[in-house]
């Protein structure tokens, strides 16, 4: 049975869009008032912050795990299609941040203001960002959320930031002024690692890349009374998220209605262990011999 947890992730999306518009207005004041190269950049990443939280409400509002006549798999692919929206706007801070700091070091070494006020706001900052990152990958986790932990990733990676800068103005009130260009160096290398970790975590999903293993299907499917055997095991999507499993079935039947039964008991079975779970068995008489447990490689047999 599906569950559409996507009240949920919008409620999360919208608190986290006004806490990131906050922190995006304080750095943003404080970039400018200080001249900080590596400020304006942590408050770039925060403008992807906010945008990535309003492309994570559209696509919310897009994937619901019910089927329909021209999605009969569902739409839960487009949450993951807002993730790699996500890690595009982590690339294009990647990107300009570095072209800051380059520029800079090519063209103006510029002169950072520092103060205390400064400093102390930037721990406001990085307090709000903890408390954001916390409270999204609990609830992404919570609700099986693809969408919310990516977006979780993309704040965690601000937690980083702010004490990288935090660290870089710290040596900038000290008298050394070429810390805050080089300290935008980690800050675009930290925004590249969060993006690439929501690309990893979301391409084996969008390419149907295997959800179960075909032994632990098979091993489970054999407990079923009834069962002879079970080969071609296939299976995608996300466990505790929505689950498709195929399989052919041999079963000890001598009519239609006993097979039926036994077919019955298996996606039982598996519905009470990855649930939700759409299972699609072929049945096959109890003389059939097959050793091939999954799909082999190409060209393999």
């Amino acid at each position: 049975m599906n569950t559409d947890y996507r009240p949920q992730v919008r409620r999360v999306l919208l608190l986290t869009l006004l806490l990131n518009l906050f922190v995006l207005g304080l750095k943003a004041g404080l970039g400018w008032w200080t001249g900080s190269l590596s400020l304006l950049a942590d408050a770039l990443h925060s403008v992807t912050d906010s945008t990535s939280n309003i492309l994570g409400l559209f696509t919310s509002q897009l994937s619901s795990p019910y089927p329909d006549r021209d999605h009969p798999y569902g739409h839960q692919k487009f949450e993951a299609l807002g993730a790699m929206g996500i890690a595009a706007f982590l690339a294009i801070a990647c990107f300009e941040i570095l072209k800051g700091a380059i520029d800079r070091l090519l063209f103006a070494a510029g002169t950072v203001k520092m103060s205390p006020p400064v400093l102390w706001l930037m721990l406001v900052v990085l307090g709000v960002n903890i408390c954001v990152a916390w409270y999204e990958r609990r609830e992404g986790e919570r609700i099986g959320s693809k969408i919310l932990i990516a977006d979780a990733f993309h704040t965690m990676s601000d937690i980083w930031i702010s004490m990288t800068v935090i660290a870089g103005l710290i040596g900038v009130w000290l008298g050394y002024q070429w810390l805050d260009v080089v300290f935008a160096f980690p800050v675009a290398i930290l925004v590249f690692r969060s993006g690439w970790e929501v690309l990893q975590q979301n391409i084996p999903w969008l390419v149907d890349e295997m959800a179960i293993a075909p032994e632990t299907i098979r091993d489970l499917v054999l407990q079923v009374p009834g069962v002879v055997n079970c080969h071609d095991i296939a299976s995608r999507g996300l466990v505790g998220r929505q689950v498709f499993i195929e399989m052919h079935l041999i079963v000890a039947a001598e009519d239609v209605e006993t097979a039926h039964k036994i077919t019955e008991a298996v996606e039982a079975e598996l519905e009470v262990r990855y649930s939700p779970v759409r299972v699609l068995i072929h049945v096959e008489p109890p003389d059939y011999e097959s050793e091939r447990i999954g799909y082999e490689s190409s060209g393999e047999r």
